[in-house]
């Protein structure tokens, strides 16, 4: 990228940027992705097209990066409670019932949309999957230096579908929004005996 092209993209402050990422995400909770367009959110956040494209290339990339940046309490690494139970508690609870609810429903509804949308699903990928699998790799890491799990759990590939297991399992099977309280009880009877399990040999 030229040296112009680069300060065109930056003009826009944190301030601004975090507020249209806000309405980026009030209008998916409004409207849902497939109806969201570029001149909707233009309009909602009195910005040009032009601006838009500009910054984030098209919606996929744009709603990718609104999600990402409504994840709460910032990068995973910044947890480190020196017990894996302590770190997966403390990041659960880094978001409140009503937050979950809400993040719950809108996953559920990007997750329709990628089925149709590649552009939507590698930069869903790039932006949210992949930096969050880094970081929950990282949380196990310092679990497995401490000893508390052994480096070859085969558990340790399924940590991430474990997780998003507990949010669809609530909704799809006891018709309730997920909650810190649900989530660190899961996480305390499946996720950490399953991480901790002892290693067996298939022949």
């Amino acid at each position: 990228m030229t040296e112009s092209a680069t300060s065109r993209r930056s003009r826009i402050t944190p301030q601004r940027e975090a507020e249209l990422y806000g309405a980026v995400l009030d209008l998916l909770r409004e409207v849902g992705y497939d109806a969201l367009t570029m001149d909707a959110v233009a309009a909602r956040t009195r910005s040009s097209k032009a601006t838009l494209y500009r910054q984030w290339g098209g919606k996929p990339e744009l709603v990718a990066k609104a999600v990402r940046h409504n994840k709460p309490g910032g990068p995973f690494t910044d947890t480190d409670t020196g017990s894996l139970k302590g770190d997966l508690h403390a990041l659960t609870q880094r978001s409140d019932d009503c937050q979950i609810e809400q993040n719950s429903a809108l996953m559920r509804g990007l997750a329709m949309a990628v089925h149709d949308d590649k552009a939507l699903l590698k930069a869903l990928k790039e932006h949210l999957v992949e930096p969050e699998l880094a970081a929950f790799r990282r949380v196990l890491d310092r679990a497995i230096d401490r000893g508390e799990i052994h480096p070859d759990s085969p558990a340790i590939d399924f940590m991430m579908p474990m997780v998003i297991g507990a949010f669809a399992a609530r909704t799809l099977f006891d018709e309730q929004p997920p909650t810190v309280a649900y989530l660190l009880s899961y996480i305390d009877a499946v996720v950490l005996p399953a991480l901790r399990a002892p290693v067996t040999t298939i022949t």
